[in-house]
Order: C-alpha cells, then sequence, then structure tokens
C-alpha cells in the first residue's frame, strides 16, 4: 500500500477525533465527512469535504442514504494493483478512498434508554456498517478504523511508515472490523426477535465482549476468558488475586441462590457451584454462623455470598477460616479493613449485579442447548397440600425456603430444613436415595436439631424407600412435585405418619 491520499471519516463517537485528525493533516491526507462528524471537524477547525460535495449528490431522505453511493465504495473497493478496476475509476473519475475510520449508531444504548420502536429503528446504521465492511474486505488497500480505541496505533503507523500502514495491521483491523459488524447485526436480530417474542428463531446470533482473559479453566491444561454482553460485570474486586475460572463459575452460582432470597437478607456458601449452607436469619452474625454450621468442612476454601452490607462483627468471624471469595453487597469502611488483612482473599462488591438474562447456554459439540432459566417466584398457590396433617405458618415458609434452595442444587437434590437455615444437603447423586442418606448424614453430623426439620426434594420420590428414611431421621414435613404414578402410596405413607406432605406443582432439577 503507498502513502494513504484520502480519508473518509463518519463517527458517532467523536471522542479524541482532534488527535486523529490532526496527524492525517501532518500527512496532507485529504478528508471526507458527513453530518455531525463533518460540523465537528469544521468546529476543530480543519478543513475537511463534505460527502455530498464528494459525491455531486446531495443527502437524501432525511440523512439514510448519504455514503452509499458509487464514487464511495468504488473508491474503497477497487484492487489497486487491478488494471482493469483502475480503467474503470479513471472513466468515471472516481479517487481512491485508503482510509475509512467509522463507528456505527448507538443502537446497543438506545435500545436500554428507550422504549420507542421508531427512534430505535432510526438509530438502526445502515451505511456505517457497510462503508465498515467493503474497507474491511479490501484491506489489501484500505485501512479501517472501527474504534477510538485504534487511534493511537493508526497515528503511531503512520509516524512510523511515513504515511503508509502495513499489511498486517491492515489485515488485524480487518478482523476486529468484521467482528463489529457482526456484534451490530446480532444486537439489532436479538432486538427484533425480544420484541417478536420469537423465542428460538431459526438462526440463532450470540453477541459478547471480551472482559478478562483468565489464567486458565477448570484445569491448569484448559484455556479460558469470561465475556460479557455489557462491557462490565457489575461485579467490583476490591481485593485479592485474579478471579479464577472456577472462581467465577462458584460466584454465579452463589448469586444466582442470593438474588432468589428475601431482600437484603440471606448468607449462601457454596462450595463447587453447589450450597453447601444457607440461612436467612435476619440477625447478620447469627445468619453467617448457621449457614457455616450445615457443613462447615465443605465450606472450608469456599465461597460466601451476603445478600447484605457487611459488618466489622462480621468481618472478625469471616476471617477465622480460609475462604476463596467473599460477596456483599458492600462493605463496611472497618469491615473492609479486617478483610484486607487477608492478602489473596478476594473481596466482591455485587451492589449493582442484577439477574437479567433470560436464558442458560450450554455447549456440547457443534451443538448448543438453550433453556429459559429457572427464576420462577414461588406463591403458595404453586402448592397443595395433600396431607391429613395441615403445616402452620412456620412450616410452610420453611418448606418453601428448602424448596427454593434445593433448585439450586445439583440433582438429585435434597435439602432439610430447620429455621430458616439449611442443616442437610445431598446432592448430584444418581440415587435420590443416596442424596436422601448424605443429607441426614450431614444433619447428624454437623447439627442434629431435635424437631421442626422439613425436607425438600427437587423432583417427586419414585418409591416410598426415600421418603421412608426422611422420616425416620425425623423429618416431619415435605414438600415434592407431583407426577409419580405411586404419588398415592407416598400420600398414604405420609398420612401413616402423620407427616405433612406439600405436592409441587413444578419440577425443578438443576444438571
Amino acid at each position: 500500500m503507498g502513502k494513504i491520499q484520502r480519508a473518509l471519516i463518519s463517527v458517532s463517537d467523536k471522542s479524541d477525533l482532534k488527535k486523529l485528525i490532526k496527524i492525517l493533516k501532518q500527512f496532507n491526507i485529504e478528508i471526507i465527512s458527513s453530518g455531525g462528524t463533518y460540523k465537528e471537524i469544521k468546529r476543530l477547525k480543519y478543513n475537511c469535504l463534505e460527502v455530498s460535495d464528494f459525491t455531486n449528490f446531495k443527502e437524501i431522505l432525511g440523512g439514510r442514504v448519504k455514503t452509499l453511493h458509487p464514487k464511495i465504495h468504488s473508491g474503497i473497493l477497487n484492487k489497486r494493483n487491478d488494471k482493469k478496476h483502475q480503467k474503470e475509476l479513471k472513466k468515471n473519475n472516481f479517487k481512491n478512498i485508503d482510509l475509512v475510520v467509522v463507528n456505527f449508531y448507538p443502537f446497543e444504548n438506545t435500545v436500554k434508554i428507550n422504549s420507542n420502536h421508531k427512534k430505535i429503528i432510526e438509530n438502526i446504521d445502515i451505511g456505517g456498517p457497510t462503508l465498515v465492511r467493503a474497507a474491511a474486505k479490501n484491506y489489501n488497500d484500505v485501512t479501517i478504523i472501527t474504534s477510538t480505541n485504534q487511534y493511537d496505533e493508526l497515528i503511531k503507523q503512520l509516524k512510523l511508515y511515513k504515511g503508509q500502514t502495513t499489511l498486517k495491521f491492515r489485515e488485524e483491523l480487518s478482523k476486529n472490523a468484521f467482528a463489529e459488524t457482526a456484534y451490530y447485526d446480532s444486537i439489532i436480530s436479538n432486538y427484533f426477535n425480544k420484541i417478536s417474542k420469537n423465542t428460538f428463531p431459526k438462526k440463532k446470533v450470540f453477541h459478547a465482549n471480551l472482559i478478562e482473559n483468565l489464567r486458565y479453566g477448570e484445569n491448569p491444561h484448559q484455556m479460558s476468558a469470561i465475556y460479557s454482553k455489557e462491557s462490565a460485570l457489575n461485579l467490583n474486586q476490591l481485593h485479592g488475586k485474579q478471579l479464577s475460572y472456577n472462581n467465577f463459575n462458584d460466584i454465579y452460582a452463589a448469586l444466582t441462590i442470593s438474588k432468589s432470597l428475601p431482600y437484603n437478607s440471606g448468607v449462601v456458601i457454596v462450595k463447587h457451584a453447589n450450597p453447601c449452607g444457607v440461612s436467612i436469619i435476619k440477625d447478620k452474625l447469627k445468619c453467617y454462623r448457621s449457614a457455616l454450621a450445615c457443613d462447615p468442612i465443605s465450606a472450608f476454601g469456599g465461597i460466601v455470598s451476603c445478600n447484605f452490607k457487611i459488618n466489622q462483627k462480621l468481618a472478625l468471624e469471616l476471617n477465622k477460616i480460609f475462604l476463596e471469595v467473599i460477596i456483599a453487597n458492600g462493605f463496611e469502611k472497618n469491615a473492609l479493613k479486617i478483610l484486607k488483612r487477608k492478602k489473596n482473599i478476594r473481596l466482591i462488591d455485587s451492589s449493582h449485579f442484577s439477574l437479567v438474562e433470560d436464558f442458560k447456554i450450554s455447549q456440547i459439540n457443534t451443538a448448543y442447548l438453550i433453556q429459559n432459566e429457572d427464576k420462577m417466584k414461588f406463591n403458595l398457590k404453586d402448592f397443595k397440600i395433600v396431607s391429613k396433617t395441615k403445616p402452620n405458618k412456620k412450616q410452610m415458609k420453611n418448606l418453601i425456603f428448602a424448596f427454593n434452595i434445593c433448585r439450586y442444587v445439583k440433582s438429585n437434590a435434597i435439602v432439610l430444613v430447620n429455621k430458616e437455615t439449611t442443616v442437610g444437603i445431598g446432592s448430584g447423586q444418581p440415587s435420590r436415595l443416596d442424596s436422601c442418606q448424605i443429607a441426614i448424614d450431614k444433619m447428624k453430623r454437623f447439627i442434629n436439631p431435635k424437631d421442626d426439620i422439613v425436607a425438600a426434594s427437587d423432583a417427586f420420590f419414585p418409591f416410598v424407600d426415600g421418603f421412608e428414611k426422611l422420616v425416620q431421621s425425623g423429618v416431619s414435613a415435605i414438600i415434592q412435585p407431583e407426577g409419580s404414578i405411586r404419588d398415592k402410596e407416598i400420600i398414604k405413607f405420609a398420612n401413616e405418619t402423620e407427616t405433612i406432605l406439600i405436592f409441587s406443582k413444578t419440577r425443578h432439577f438443576r444438571h
């Protein structure tokens, strides 16, 4: 590529435009522009040729058509070493455009802050992506800039190569440009699917921004990174080592449970994406101690998520054991000082975090499994009492709490609860009977409450044996989904043992 002679600039984000124009003028590069960009360049007191003067064709349709012109796209797309192309260019008196600087109408932000469909439609950029794709395709001869973050490297190239850029640089920019147009189009596609309630379209497009390359994946030989639809995660790390793949996996598991608890209350302790202790006792210190007591051995090296602001007393208690991560809706100043005594512990402020994504996605080979997330809020109408013995208000509250936690435990899941706190959790077993035994063993080993023990199962009991095992351990009330061919046998056994039995109308597996 020879020296850049002519540049076309059309940007929505006009930040740092002055330093770019300054270097272009330094190398006597002619600038073509239109609309707001043209006005900004003139305001900065630099010469600029308006697109309509370059094409001898005025903008039409209220500015919808301005750069969509043969003179513009021929100037970009022609191959400089193709004699036929050059002959056609000369015949039509068209000139080369060697540098294209474009960023798009802010469609993504418009959708976030505006619900007016007509205004949203007007923020779909047509000319910008078309220019970018044309320049990116012809990267052998044209430099394409799609972000203000690329200005400094462009300036460096122009200075180093006296108004030129290297092929390697242009190729890298081309790759980024096509990613930019694909990202932009995916946002538009997903917007239309959303407003038309087309949950599973024939073509599914995902978009995400790279947030961070992680040290490694689940194991040191695996590569990993974290992406987000947003430009940030809304998780503010205040202290500690870099977060790992496993940390993020546990953090999101913990936050998913925390956000399902009553507002500004509850402690969740997670190990390997499974809860090993949850409590919603109002007193913060008692809440943490109760959650920890459910399984203090599993909690070692785990993650604690406090659905409230951590105070000094709780900070002192948290420092007594080894934890990988502590998450909270903020930290009091003294609490933060205490927790920072441990050099490596990760402290995460989740004050601005909320669960907004409706879908859960898993990739298997070339296939994607997609489902909407299990976020339904439980109401009394979602359950029915099928036993002769009826629960009181306190028992019913504990049963629903147990059932809510149960849906976040890997199947087959059994959760035992006493006084708004888990006292035994059995998870991830192929046999529901084994999960019952694990939950009971943990309860007897660590807490062993004398009464008011309730149990939740994420799916129905296929046989009486698991139900019977829970009753024999002291469980007085059980909540489970209905749907087994042996439901009548379960109800009969509940009545014979004077056990409270609640049926849920929905099942809640988590694999």
